[in-house]
């Protein structure tokens, strides 16, 4: 003998599956579509990016200068740069729910990932090649330590250290194939970096008088419209 609730034909639901189907939780859940790999895997390549970079940052900043003299600013994490990595994150967040199709461009999100591991090469080479010259903070008063880098990475630009964080912000949203934040990131950082520099090597000029202008004359900025 079959139990009352239990005897339904095949083509009926029960009155209480009938509700459950169609309450707003149920059809939510319903809707709501799975992830797509290529998308989630762009996310977390763009978490261990961040980790990375930041984390060699910190390490290589405290062996050339003390633990004492690192910090946040000094390593150009500001609110505008926590706001526009949130905005990526958001970006990323949004497309792959809405256009998920724009998060399957594999050839696209790879370059990206060279873009990032080749930005990250050139900086810390920048880092390294320069020591204790390297500085993340603008220095307006000339020090002992303070020397004149030519050789090494220097050889083939003068900044590689903005060149290859410009490479790698950028990198890392063609890597979440996100076209908003890629035309954003690679404005926005060469309108930063293009004063920048104008700030920085006025007072390379007068710390090194003759001996930078030659250099100047003698080898390209690094970064794309920038003397």
């Amino acid at each position: 003998m079959l139990h009352p609730i239990l005897d339904t034909s095949p083509g009926e639901a029960s009155p209480s599956r009938a509700r459950a189907l169609q309450s707003p939780s149920a059809s939510l859940w319903v809707q709501i579509p799975a992830l797509p790999m290529s998308a989630r895997r762009q996310a977390w390549q763009f978490a261990a990016a961040l980790v990375f970079f930041h984390g060699s940052e910190y390490v290589l900043a405290a062996a050339f200068h003390g633990r004492r003299n690192v910090t946040a600013t000094s390593l150009l994490i500001s609110k505008q740069y926590v706001l526009a990595m949130g905005f990526a994150m958001l970006e990323h967040l949004t497309e792959m729910l809405i256009f998920p199709e724009v998060k399957e461009y594999w050839f696209v999100s790879n370059i990206g990932l060279l873009m990032v591991l080749i930005g990250e090469i050139i900086r810390k080479l920048a880092v390294v090649t320069a020591g204790r010259a390297f500085t993340h903070v603008i220095r307006i008063y000339h020090e002992d330590q303070h020397q004149l880098v030519t050789h090494g990475v220097y050889r083939f630009m003068r900044h590689p250290g903005y060149f290859g964080f410009l490479l790698w912000a950028v990198g890392t949203q063609v890597m979440l194939c996100n076209p908003v934040s890629t035309v954003a990131f690679t404005y926005v950082l060469w309108r930063f970096f293009s004063k920048r520099i104008q700030y920085e090597e006025y007072f390379l000029r007068q710390f090194f008088g003759s001996e930078y202008e030659e250099y100047a004359l003698r080898v390209y900025s690094g970064l794309p419209f920038i003397k």
